[in-house]
């Protein structure tokens, strides 16, 4: 296994700018995630690592070793496609030899019938066979090793794929949407299988994704990428709990968060839709700010006492989580999600209700989208315009 440093990578394509300098340092073992909407490099950036791809500007180190000048196949990496990329002629065993008889057999070797006959040939087949055959038993396909994958499951490629990038026990995997052609129950199941390869190889993994659910459950950390650029390099949890950009928080979390427009009073306070809410935000009194928490983060409650308050719009039942859509004012926001737990209670359409915020302080941000900072305010009494 490797660390992998990408310093101040840039890319163009004529006028337009794929990416705009990305620093990345991944450490050797860990699984790296970057997601992003389609069209925000995160693929391109993955090619230019593997050298599918060169660079505007910019340099890659493996192991701290420059590989800028290398080709592709010396860079001793793995790449795992969304297609798969398997020889439909071949079967299962020969498509997860194909890297080891292209490395260790010279080319009369490699012809067909007549190269077994070639001094050193067979040795060397039996040898690449029981590698194959124990990679094989590791992702439980050993007796698929004789089909072709045209005779195989959408999951059982994928195990193939991921067999022919382990024979080679290079020094990181690479992935690029490897599950985006699977239905979501297998998705499901890959992303518990991928995770736990993981753990068993100890190598470096860098997955390419545009589906969070992806990134949050497998990664020990994540770059989240928006318009070329890495916008927060952190773990899920952190990335979930405590983004430093409100495209971040946006992006990262389903259902989505919560996002209201505010202005910041003389005292320090915000003033949200006819709701005053008790938190000092770290900007100059006038500034508009977005206040964001999470549909968790919130209880519902008496209109009275509450922080915000509204209409119910919309009730959604998923059995063990309610959410509840609060439209608040008349501003045209979206309404506003909280995620409760059943209690008996029945919520109606049209009730009026109160959105109580003291349990955990929202975030804050600022006019240019980055994360400012929370006063203690947000403990006094709320107060309602």
């Amino acid at each position: 296994m490797a660390g992998i440093d990408i310093d101040g990578i840039t890319k163009n394509f004529g006028r337009t700018e794929v990416l705009r300098r990305v620093d990345l340092d991944i450490r050797a073992g860990e699984f790296m995630t970057l997601v992003g909407p389609s069209g925000c490099g995160k693929s391109t950036l993955l090619r230019i690592v593997a050298g599918l791809e060169l660079q505007s500007s910019g340099s890659v180190r493996i192991a701290d070793t420059p590989v800028d000048s290398l080709r592709p196949r010396d860079r001793d990496l793995a790449m795992v496609f969304q297609s798969y990329a398997l020889y439909p002629h071949l079967t299962v065993g020969e498509n997860i030899a194909v890297p080891l008889r292209m490395r260790r057999l010279k080319g009369h070797q490699r012809w067909p019938y007549l190269g077994a006959f070639m001094p050193g040939a067979r040795g060397i087949e039996r040898a690449i066979a029981a590698e194959v055959e124990a990679v094989a038993a590791m992702l439980d396909i050993g007796h698929l090793l004789a089909r072709k994958p045209g005779q195989l499951s959408g999951g059982q490629r994928q195990r193939v794929a991921l067999g022919r990038a382990m024979v080679r026990h290079p020094k990181a995997f690479l992935m690029d949407e490897p599950l985006s052609n699977l239905d979501a129950k297998l998705r499901v199941h890959m992303r518990a299988e991928i995770a736990q390869l993981h753990r068993r190889l100890g190598t470096t993994f860098i997955y390419v994704t545009h589906d969070q659910a992806e990134a949050m459950t497998m990664s020990d950390r994540i770059a989240v990428m928006m318009d070329g650029a890495v916008l927060q390099v952190a773990s899920p949890d952190t990335v979930y709990n405590d983004p430093t950009d409100i495209r971040v928080a946006e992006f990262i979390g389903s259902p989505k968060i919560n996002v209201l427009p505010a202005i910041v009073r003389p005292d320090g306070g915000l003033a949200v839709e006819d709701s005053v809410i008790p938190v000092e935000a770290a900007a100059p009194p006038g500034d508009p700010v977005k206040l964001a928490f999470r549909p968790e983060h919130a209880l519902l409650a008496d209109p009275a006492q509450a922080a915000l308050r509204g209409r119910i719009a919309h009730v959604e039942n998923l059995g063990s989580d309610i959410l509840v859509h609060v439209r608040v004012g008349e501003s045209g926001q979206p309404p506003l999600v909280v995620r409760t737990a059943p209690n008996g209670h029945r919520h109606e359409i049209g009730e009026k209700i109160g959105i109580d915020l003291s349990s955990r302080p929202p975030l804050l941000f600022g006019r240019d989208g980055k994360r400012i900072g929370v006063g203690a305010a947000r403990r006094r009494e709320v107060a309602h315009g």
